[in-house]
């Protein structure tokens, strides 16, 4: 277990120097794609999951819209990937060991995705707390909210209050015990 941990640390490393030569956009995918994560392309229907498959062109012509990660490695350790991301309006986290109430606020405080976010779904992340989610609170377009299985989660009115005052226009569906 000891391994695997170090192993998806490698895998969260940003390498600054690898944005700077291929872009955000580029070097997020592969950084999500590394730890098992998918991605969705601007005007594409069809889910990127080969890393090798990765599509070539010129640099800054494929914009990540959506991410679904799934059971993915990602964890707070590779977050500064998605500072350059301005055009994703979806991000799915399920099952993710690694996602913890620091990624939700690092999430959050992303001002590009204060921006471009629409929609969230947090399911079956364990390590996630109502700390986390308030965090959202920052999201200020996010039009869509999906929590599910969260055991983390101890005080749900408190919680769901803050953020409908917080962010009025958001459908807040809740599947939590």
């Amino acid at each position: 277990r000891q391994f695997w941990g170090w192993l998806n640390a490698v895998f969260n490393k940003v390498d600054y120097e690898r944005i700077q030569a291929v872009g955000p956009d580029r070097a997020a995918s592969e950084w999500l794609l590394r730890c098992g994560a998918l991605v969705r392309y601007q005007g594409s229907q069809k889910w990127q999951q080969d890393y090798n498959g990765l599509p070539t062109g010129p640099l800054g012509k494929y914009k990540i819209e959506a991410i679904n990660a799934t059971e993915s490695c990602i964890m707070y350790r590779g977050f500064d990937y998605l500072d350059g991301l301005e055009h994703v309006t979806e991000i799915k986290l399920q099952k993710c060991i690694y996602i913890q109430d620091q990624c939700l606020q690092r999430l959050s405080e992303t001002k590009t995705l204060q921006k471009s976010l629409l929609q969230l779904k947090i399911i079956s992340c364990g390590n996630v707390t109502d700390k986390g989610v308030i965090a959202l609170h920052r999201l200020t377009n996010l039009e869509y909210l999906y929590l599910s299985d969260l055991p983390g989660i101890r005080q749900k009115e408190t919680t769901v209050n803050i953020l409908q005052q917080a962010l009025p226009n958001l459908e807040l569906e809740l599947d939590l015990e």
